[in-house]
């Protein structure tokens, strides 16, 4: 991922970027559908990117499918995250009430702390695992729909290949992430330019990690 530190800057090399980026942006302001067309515009940008073509793709509504493949995808992970930290979170609820009710004992209540605390570290380390595993997903649903996305072998080897590479992904995909919501901030409104161009950003991360996986 030698090229990766130029996600920052290698949208503006588009003359048209700023028309591309307030396009989508304006259209993510939708509820869910918004957010849905800017991921297939993100997957677009990579198949841009692929091929050479250092250009963001149209701002329009073209990009509605691939990005609800993407959606469901990444909707099934986080439910299954969420439901493991539910495992400990609701049994640990449930001892921490039952003292309320009377019909609890403080070691009882302390073994419900721990099992809450517990929750919130599942749901924790597995949001940060979340995003070193993304490029991989993201490749998938892009190569294969919403079967890529759950082909778990081949997203593993592509995880698992440069742990470094890996890593580097995810951090990046971290700061994308906060980039992306610096426009809200911005009298609210700036998040219409910060978000798409946030999604440039992850697209030319993704590449690149791609790039590195297949060396």
């Amino acid at each position: 991922m030698e090229r990766v530190g130029d996600a920052f800057v290698w949208p503006f090399r588009d003359p048209e970027w700023i028309e591309k980026i307030l396009i989508i942006g304006l259209i993510g302001l939708i509820p869910i559908v918004g957010g849905m067309n800017a991921a297939g515009w993100m997957m677009a940008t990579i198949r841009k990117l692929r091929v050479g073509e250092e250009r963001l793709p149209p701002g329009n509504f073209d990009y509605l499918w691939p990005g609800f493949q993407l959606f469901v995808v990444l909707l099934v992970y986080y439910v299954v995250l969420f439901a493991v930290a539910a495992l400990f979170f609701v049994p640990g609820l449930l001892l921490i009430t039952s003292e309320a009710n009377g019909r609890g004992s403080f070691p009882l209540v302390l073994a419900g702390l721990a099992l809450v605390l517990v929750a919130f570290g599942v749901t924790l380390l597995g949001s940060l695992a979340a995003y070193c595993v993304t490029p991989a997903v993201t490749l998938g649903v892009l190569d294969g729909g919403i079967g890529g996305g759950f082909a778990l072998p081949t997203i593993l080897r592509r995880t698992t290949r440069s742990t470094a590479n890996t890593l580097l992904a995810g951090l990046m995909l971290l700061a994308a992430g906060f980039i992306g919501g610096l426009g809200v901030y911005v009298f609210v409104v700036g998040i219409v330019i910060t978000s798409p161009y946030a999604l440039a950003m992850e697209a030319w991360i993704i590449r690149s990690f791609e790039e590195a996986s297949s060396v």
